[in-house]
């Protein structure tokens, strides 16, 4: 195999043709560091290449990435992030992209896209926009179209569909003239709804139609769009009938048929139609829509039900999240305080790890939450300070011996500074019963709407109450391939 991997290979995702592929390595010595080093450059970059192929990735990334900079190799720096993809640290390949693409300036390559695609992979869906449509605009609109297309793929893969819908649209509504295919403009349709923009979606999706007066997709969410936003209500039924006929197993576009039907008054056919869409394919969007037609039924009991498999299907749903806000049934916590405290102690247990040795540890822990803001003090079992650890949006910084550490994401920061696999990104939320913000979560409640275990980005959480208000113990448990991590929470004092 050649020593510079493709980024398609790397990241094991060449499959989709989401990821542009690498310029061809460079094979001959470069000119700059030719005339630069004197041998040493050469030296350390064959001890590199040796130290990858014995598997000290690190090693390597550090050398190429370091020469890239003193040199202005971009060719060292794309050398760098191809370590670090092949590493699996894509992280690092994002750092190692930004130094290549800033030092690659204008000359043709494929290091703004690679940028781009790490940026997006990384989850960071508002730094990728600028970059994106910087992109875009320098390419033909034929080439144009094909770049989005190469990139939808991470947009539908997104832990956080919100962020990324809203990237979208920034991006595609900055490109003039608007992209002609049908794919993109029914992604961009559904990100204009995502960013508060139905009109806009309409237009598009009106756009689709009178290319393609069939196009199942397209009828189904104009048809519910308007029937949501209760406007046109009979233009909204003749939509969702005609793809109903068209596609007459599909349960989402039944599900738009039961609501549509809802909105007209005719409760007892909405609520066969959802009913039976539901049966078809559970749904945490058209759980949420049976609950609301039945609520407004008084059927209380019955919304109950419909709802709490909306939770344990997924209770981020956002459709699922905004009618419980608006109806507010009494079993569901409705605090909207974010200012609490929680301080106790906590063990940490790793099995089957590294070498068939059981690591873990043990202390103390005090978690503040104020506004967006979550600070995580951590102490031994004696009580001495080990470390604090602070999450904001975007990013963590941990405080240890002084030194102060910065990552997008806390949970690796705390792995790799402390050696405690403590879920800390978003803890608050969890300790609060809640599922966190940002990705899918399964919710179980007891007879009594206490919540009694979540699952969420591999966690399973179990809770112990006290008493109806008051949290006496929360045991995490995540398997992996190094491993089963169990941290158990003993609570001494909770403001929640």
């Amino acid at each position: 195999m050649k020593p510079f991997l493709l980024l398609s290979f790397a990241l094991g995702l060449n499959c989709c043709g989401a990821l542009p592929v690498l310029a061809e390595p460079f094979n001959e010595r470069p000119q700059a560091v030719a005339e630069n080093d004197g041998g040493q450059a050469i030296f350390e970059i064959l001890a590199s290449e040796i130290a990858v192929q014995r598997g000290e990735f690190g090693l390597g990334y550090q050398t190429y990435l370091s020469l890239a900079r003193k040199t202005r190799d971009p060719r060292l720096a794309q050398r760098a992030m191809e370590i670090a993809l092949a590493a699996g640290a894509p992280d690092s390949a994002l750092e190692a992209a930004e130094s290549w693409d800033s030092l690659a300036g204008t000359s043709p390559g494929n290091s703004k896209e690679v940028l781009v695609t790490l940026l997006m992979l990384n989850q960071r869906w508002p730094d990728a926009v600028q970059p994106t449509i910087a992109l875009l605009r320098s390419q033909k609109p034929t080439d144009r179209e094909t770049t989005i297309k190469r990139l939808m793929p991470l947009f539908a893969k997104a832990a956080n569909e919100d962020n990324a819908m809203r990237a979208f649209y920034s991006i595609i509504s900055a490109v003039n003239p608007l992209p002609q295919d049908k794919e993109i403009l029914f992604l961009y349709s559904m990100a204009a709804d995502k960013a508060g923009h139905p009109e806009v979606m309409e237009k598009v999706l009106r756009i689709i139609l009178s290319q393609n007066p069939n196009d199942v997709n397209a009828l189904n969410a104009l048809g519910y769009s308007l029937a949501d936003r209760k406007q046109k209500l009979p233009e909204a039924l003749v939509l969702i009938t005609k793809a109903h006929q068209l596609s007459p197993n599909d349960a989402f576009i039944l599900d738009s048929l039961g609501w549509v039907n809802f909105r007209l008054g005719n409760t007892a056919l909405a609520t066969q139609q959802l009913q039976q869409a539901l049966q078809t394919k559970p749904e945490a969007d058209i759980a949420a829509h049976l609950g609301e037609v039945q609520w407004s039924q008084q059927q209380m009991s019955a919304a109950e039900v419909s709802w709490r498999q909306a939770e344990k299907l997924d209770a981020n749903n956002a459709t699922l999240r905004e009618t419980l806000a608006r109806l507010k049934p009494d079993w569901v916590s409705h605090n909207e305080t974010k200012s609490a405290q929680w301080d106790g102690r906590f063990s940490v247990n790793v099995t089957g790890s590294v070498e068939g040795r059981n690591q873990g540890g043990s202390g103390g822990f005090t978690l503040t939450q104020n506004q967006l803001s979550d600070v995580l003090e951590i102490r031994n079992p004696i009580g001495g300070a080990l470390a604090k650890i602070t999450v904001t949006p975007g990013e963590a910084t941990l405080e240890r011996n002084g030194e102060i550490f910065k990552a997008f994401d806390a949970d690796t920061l705390l792995l790799n500074a402390l050696g405690l696999a403590l879920p800390a990104r978003g803890l608050s939320d969890w300790m609060r019963a809640q599922a966190r913000p940002g990705s899918s979560a399964s919710v179980e409640r007891n007879s009594d709407g206490q919540v009694t275990q979540i699952k969420q980005d591999g966690w399973t959480l179990s809770y112990d109450w006290l008493n109806p208000n008051k949290l006496e113990k929360l045991t995490m448990i995540r398997n992996t391939n190094l491993g089963s991590v169990e941290v158990r929470l003993v609570f001494d004092y909770a403001s929640n």
